[in-house]
C-alpha cells in the first residue's frame, strides 16, 4: 500500500504527468508485488520560486526537468526490492514520459503496517484477519 507523493516544476502536460503515474506504479507492481488496483498518488507542481534543489549534489546534474518521488510504504521490502525499485522506476520514466535518470529523486518512507488506514477508521492491517 504504497502512497506516492510526486513533485516538479509547473508547466508539464497532462499527458506528461499521467505517465509518471503509470510507470510509478508500473514499477511498484512489478519491483514491490503491489495488488492490483492499489494505487494512491497525487502530484503537485511547484512554481519556480517554490521548487528548490542543488544542481549538483552527490555529483548528480540535475536540471529544470527534477522530478520529486517520495514513496511512503510499509517496512516490508528487503534492499534487493528497493534497489530494484529505484532502477526500474528509473528506466521507465526515461522511456516515457523521458525524463533522464539524473532528474529522477526518489525518498523512500517506511512505516510499521499498522499506520494505514484505508478508510472507515479502521487500522486493516492491524486486524486479526491481515
Amino acid at each position: 500500500m504504497p502512497f506516492v507523493h510526486v513533485s516538479l516544476r509547473a508547466g508539464t502536460p497532462e499527458a506528461y504527468r499521467q505517465a509518471i503515474f503509470d510507470n510509478v506504479y508500473r514499477a511498484l507492481r512489478e519491483t514491490f508485488n503491489v495488488p492490483e488496483d492499489d494505487q494512491f498518488m497525487i502530484l503537485t507542481e511547484h512554481e519556480a520560486a517554490n521548487f528548490r534543489y542543488s544542481p549538483s549534489y552527490m555529483n548528480v546534474a540535475r536540471s529544470d526537468d527534477l522530478v520529486y518521488i517520495q514513496m511512503t510504504v510499509s517496512n516490508t521490502r528487503d534492499l534487493d526490492q528497493k534497489k530494484a525499485l529505484f532502477k526500474r522506476l528509473v528506466q521507465l520514466l526515461g522511456e516515457d514520459p523521458g525524463i533522464r535518470p539524473e532528474d529522477v529523486f526518489i525518498n523512500l518512507v517506511e512505516v510499521v503496517k499498522e499506520n494505514w488506514s484505508f478508510g472507515h477508521g479502521q487500522a486493516q492491517y492491524a486486524s486479526s484477519q491481515n
